[in-house]
């Protein structure tokens, strides 16, 4: 195999696309601490994103692994936005491979996480643990709990911005906490609506997550409910706290979101139709996300 199609299978293999997620969100906590007068180095910036890209990469690797074992895959139709990447199934990879990488990413994340301990606040450690358990733990019994999207969202989302801020300032405030809360609702919005197309297959496979638990046609009213709270969020930050008025740049994501939500609750049982809305999804989580950070950094 070449060296070229070497790096493809393995960009395959951690879902490359979706690190961008890791990437705003850091950047998030950044433009937070640099408009609350704090001006980060570029070695701590780069740092702190390499660290949640190389958690989100070991992550998406144990549930690679998760989805072998439990030939969950095998029962799925992929979509470019659901199901796992094929590559094990396909013999380009192995579970030896893939279970040392995962490790490996893990445990650079973690020491990563222990310099900025050392470097700013202990308190960090509490995000480090908790990132690390649901990353470890996510498909093997989060998922398998009703707890997957939860966790999902608070340590892929709001404990993101959390740590990034305080691994920088120090210290946290109420409206670096008001601020976090939209982004991991997003997050937990990208990993609900992937679940739609595959929750079938998931069922077979020993998990157990909201899709299963209330079905499509109630959990696409769901995803229109969390939606509505993560605008109306946004929409009012500015108002009640010390929060810029240029975060409500991230309000430009709503005729796109609007447009996924009649998709959704349209085609929550049609998966090829349901694509464009799982696309629609992706977007509306980065976009706004984007935004919140250029929000604060202009």
């Amino acid at each position: 195999m070449k060296k070229q199609s070497k790096i493809t299978v393995w960009f395959r293999q951690i879902r490359g696309p979706f690190l961008v997620l890791s990437v705003v969100l850091v950047l998030i906590g950044i433009a937070a601490a640099g408009r609350d007068g704090y001006n980060p180095r570029w070695f701590d910036a780069v740092l702190l994103i390499t660290g949640v890209v190389l958690a989100h990469i070991s992550v998406n690797l144990f549930n690679e692994l998760s989805d072998y074992k439990t030939k969950i895959d095998e029962h799925t139709l992929p979509t470019p936005f659901s199901g796992g990447s094929g590559m094990m199934q396909a013999g380009l990879t192995n579970p030896k491979k893939v279970t040392g990488v995962a490790y490996t990413a893990l445990i650079l994340a973690g020491f990563i996480g222990l310099y900025f301990c050392v470097a700013g606040s202990w308190v960090i450690l509490v995000f480090i643990i908790c990132g690390g358990v649901a990353v470890r733990f996510y498909t093997s019994h989060l998922a398998r709990w009703l707890l997957g999207e939860f966790f999902s969202g608070l340590t892929l989302g709001t404990f993101v911005i959390l740590g990034s801020y305080m691994a920088l300032t120090g210290r946290l405030n109420i409206d670096i906490l008001f601020i976090s809360i939209p982004p991991g609702l997003l997050t937990f919005l990208l990993l609900f609506l992937n679940e739609f197309p595959d929750a079938e297959a998931d069922r077979k496979g020993g998990r157990y997550h909201l899709v299963i638990r209330f079905g499509k046609k109630k959990s696409a009213i769901i995803y229109i409910a969390v939606l509505i709270v993560i605008y109306i969020l946004i929409l009012t930050a500015p108002f009640i706290l010390n929060i810029p008025i240029t975060v409500l740049l991230a309000l430009l994501t709503l005729p796109i979101a609007s447009a996924a939500a009649v998709k959704i609750v349209k085609f929550h049982s049609n998966t090829p139709k349901l694509v464009p809305a799982l696309a629609m999804n992706i977007m509306v989580v980065i976009l706004t996300d984007l935004l919140l950070a250029i929000g604060y950094f202009i």
